[in-house]
């Protein structure tokens, strides 16, 4: 590895997948502030939660929503669609996908099914990589991925790893009546929220804060925690720290069961 102080340029791509409500957040926050754009050699779109089917993707959203929230969220996903598919003809006011944003601050976006595949990976050497961004990444990293970059590849995650690893963090968080949500970046390795801690900070959770406001909010703050981890990262400062397993909590996917003693408990999803 090189002595990032010297270095004359810096190149990396983001993972991540096309969600118009949170991860959309993370980038109008990240592009608007980060001020060396020209080193973002492209943003990779892989398919929303990776290889789940559009039937069970939409039944895990009702048994999480239920009926009356998930006709609410749903009205809203359609709608960004129709207004970012408008964008691409007229101009309007607001940006309600990723592609979108990426366009109108210069940046490439490419849609890949695998970040895996053999010509993917190619296509990445040819970028002389230095970092690859994982931003709720769908897919898991394999590890010529992984070893691709030269300082190698950093995931954002909604916790104070090691505990609350696997899958949204800040509704377990909630749930479990933590009085802060944390944010941790971290490098990636072969297991799930396992790699190094580079960064990792806490914030309140508000008194009556729904799981959107938390979510939204934590990826408005991520961005800007993402560059200053990159900045640490340019500049040789970061000293990792170990993320350890036997420390670690994980979670799944919350069930029906989970969400409504959530919302017994009387904290709100929206």
């Amino acid at each position: 590895m090189g002595n990032p102080e010297k270095m004359s340029s810096f190149n990396m791509v983001l993972i991540t997948q096309e969600d118009p409500f949170y991860v959309k957040v993370f980038f109008e926050e990240f592009l608007k502030n980060y001020s060396s754009l020209d080193e973002v050699k492209g943003v990779i779109i892989s398919p929303t939660m990776g290889k789940k089917s559009l039937t069970k993707l939409v039944k895990q959203m009702y048994d999480f929503y239920g009926p009356i929230n998930f006709v609410r969220v749903g009205f809203r996903y359609v709608w960004y669609k129709v207004l970012a598919k408008v964008a691409n003809i007229l101009p309007i006011n607001g940006y309600y996908s990723i592609e979108q944003l990426c366009k109108h601050y210069g940046v490439d976006v490419k849609k890949v099914n695998n970040i895996n595949a053999e010509d993917f990976l190619h296509e990445l050497s040819e970028l002389d990589l230095d970092l690859v961004v994982s931003v709720a990444a769908p897919q898991v990293f394999k590890q010529r991925l992984i070893e691709l970059p030269r300082y190698g590849c950093i995931n954002i995650h909604g916790s104070t790893l090691p505990k609350y690893r696997g899958m949204l963090p800040n509704f377990w968080q909630i749930y479990n009546g933590e009085k802060n949500a944390g944010t941790t970046i971290h490098r990636i390795n072969a297991g799930i929220d396992d790699g190094d801690i580079l960064l990792q900070k806490e914030s309140p959770i508000q008194k009556g804060e729904s799981f959107d406001s938390l979510a939204t909010r934590a990826k408005r703050d991520g961005a800007n925690f993402m560059i200053e981890a990159i900045a640490g990262i340019k500049s040789g400062e970061l000293k990792p720290m170990p993320n350890c397993q036997e420390e670690a909590t994980y979670y799944t996917f919350p069930t029906k069961k989970d969400v409504r003693e959530f919302l017994r408990k009387g904290y709100k999803l929206l």
